[in-house]
């Protein structure tokens, strides 16, 4: 398995259209609906130039893959986890179970994109995202 790149930021807020207006206003993202069958009521993602996801913006009362506590807040803000563009699922599911790591698989068949999340020591939450892989 190696890391490709950094796959996105997910923010939770409960300003779903207002947090997405300052990040494509800031940096000229491009708003996209989040694919199916995620409501675009609920998630936005922005794209770069050259499309690209750099953010996901859910609001508060959408369902996560990965259920867990992510309150918004204006402090700090709630990053609900850090993705990563992976190859090699299969050999990294082998790796997680060989050391004991908890993890959950996720499908979106609709972009076809398998996803691994765990918690890295320090509890954040990873995404690792397998496109046709």
């Amino acid at each position: 398995m190696k890391i490709n790149a950094l796959d996105h930021v997910n923010i939770i807020t409960d300003d779903l259209h207002g947090t997405a207006r300052f990040f494509v206003d800031l940096f000229g993202l491009d708003v996209r609906d989040a694919p199916a069958p995620l409501k675009p009521e609920l998630a936005q993602w922005l794209y770069d130039d050259a499309g690209r996801a750099i953010f996901h913006i859910n609001a508060t009362e959408m369902e996560q893959a990965f259920k867990r506590e992510t309150p918004a807040g204006p402090v700090t803000g709630a990053i609900h986890h850090v993705a990563l563009n992976c190859s090699g699922h299969d050999g990294f599911v082998q790796r997680l179970e060989e050391k004991g790591i908890d993890f959950r698989l996720n499908v979106l068949g609709s972009i076809g994109l398998r996803q691994i999340f765990f918690h890295e020591p320090n509890g954040v939450l990873l995404e690792l995202n397998f496109f046709g892989d």
